[in-house]
């Protein structure tokens, strides 16, 4: 299982239409295309977009390469500031694993 992060800067006052957004859900089918799971999370004038799957580059590519971009996809464009960046996993942890890690 792979995990990456998308984090988008949002404008000032772009919250509550980014926040309706992310209540219709994702723009493309996350099953049908591979994805195991997806989470979004906000913070203030941030989102932060976490895919988990399988071969998540060709996933990523697949949904950047789109040939047809859903409106609701293109209905994030003027609500960001700059650029998404990809964050990569540097760290993750779950229950039954070997302690380690931080301060251990």
């Amino acid at each position: 299982m792979q995990r990456l992060a998308v984090i988008v800067k949002l404008k000032p006052d772009a919250g509550e239409q980014a926040a309706e957004l992310i209540e219709e859900g994702p723009p493309f089918d996350l099953q049908g295309m591979g994805f195991q799971r997806h989470a979004v999370y906000t913070a203030g004038d941030e989102a932060v977009f976490v895919f988990e799957g399988g071969r998540l580059d060709e996933l990523m590519n697949s949904v950047a390469n789109m040939p047809e971009p859903s409106a609701r996809f293109k209905a994030w464009e003027p609500l960001l500031d700059g650029m998404p960046q990809v964050a990569q996993e540097a760290y993750f942890w779950e229950r039954g694993d070997e302690p380690g890690g931080w301060g251990e």
